[in-house]
């Protein structure tokens, strides 16, 4: 039995930092949306005989020969958080070939939507039948961004569409809160964009730590941006596409300003944000031809540069 499905990246439209619990869990209020750029995930499943506590056996591979092929990849977990949660004595073998196109550690949720497609993936292959808030809910388990993507992958895979028709979860767009996973699917941006990932690595721990001790002089309004994104009012939603962690991230990273500033320019007045903890940048624009053109030139000073646009 096998199944191949699409793991979409996302950027965020919006990211506010509200607090920290006891935890030391930061409390976010941030609008993410889903795009095109995506990785391909292949899943093989080859059942075997039963046993009184069952056998799985996992097997990953990528194109990517530096990641991780075992529990440290997202992958690779989520298909152990299945079984815990729902293989009860499943037995047998489940082979994941991820084609990567997705930049890594780049803000875009490149890993959480590998897990969120191996959490789609087991569903269909064990035939488990899960609501998309039960797949949300196991996607928690493995990390904050994780649920959003099993919503945007539900929306938009050709493979799932016809399975959660008329969920008003499955969405290309959401307002997340809390510690990220509590979400509220919302009308999505319609826009081309170009993305660009200087050739950087940025710790996202490091970024939500660095943020605490620095002053934010603006924040977005994510209500007015909601609501611009309901009338499809450009000046709403432009004007609150704000990301306060790059009060941090560009302050230690002069790559991630350059690549701003480079973005900013080409693209002539629209919104221009990091995505995330970064370092990946994006900019608005007002055609796929425009955003093929402004790719040119980002692929001049960042390799990982690419044309785009949202799904909806």
């Amino acid at each position: 039995m096998n199944i191949n499905l699409k793991s979409y990246a996302k950027i965020n439209l919006s990211l506010d930092v509200k607090g920290v619990t006891e935890e030391g869990m930061h409390i976010v209020e941030m609008v993410m949306q889903q795009i095109l750029l995506c990785d391909e995930v292949a899943m093989k499943w080859t059942p075997g005989a039963e046993a009184e506590t069952g056998d799985l056996e996992v097997s990953l591979k990528t194109n990517r020969r530096f990641l991780p092929t075992d529990e440290r990849n997202l992958a690779y977990k989520a298909a152990l958080v299945m079984r815990e949660i729902y293989g009860g004595d499943l037995a047998g073998k489940l082979e994941i070939n991820i084609r990567k196109r997705i930049p890594v550690a780049a803000g875009l949720a490149g890993g959480s939507g590998n897990g969120a497609a191996v959490v789609h993936g087991l569903n269909v292959l064990w035939g488990l039948d899960l609501s998309l808030k039960e797949l949300c809910e196991a996607g928690a388990r493995l990390g904050s961004d994780v649920p959003f993507c099993v919503m945007g992958q539900a929306a938009e895979s050709a493979a799932l569409k016809d399975r959660f028709a008329g969920d008003p979860l499955a969405s290309h767009c959401a307002l997340a809160t809390g510690t990220g996973t509590d979400l509220e699917p919302l009308k999505g941006l319609e826009s081309h964009l170009v993305l660009s990932k200087p050739p950087v690595s940025v710790s996202t721990a490091k970024v939500y730590q660095g943020i605490d001790n620095i002053e934010i002089p603006e924040r977005p309004d994510n209500a007015e941006l909601i609501e611009g994104l309901k009338t499809r009012d450009s000046a709403r939603i432009e004007k609150n596409m704000v990301n306060v962690l790059e009060n941090y991230t560009l302050k230690e990273y002069p790559t991630v300003v350059y690549t701003k500033n480079k973005m900013q320019e080409l693209c002539a007045g629209r919104a221009v944000l990091m995505s995330g903890s970064g370092p990946s940048v994006y900019g608005l624009a007002e055609s796929i031809k425009q955003s093929r053109e402004i790719c040119a030139e980002m692929a001049k000073i960042n390799r990982e540069s690419f044309w785009t646009r949202t799904t909806f």
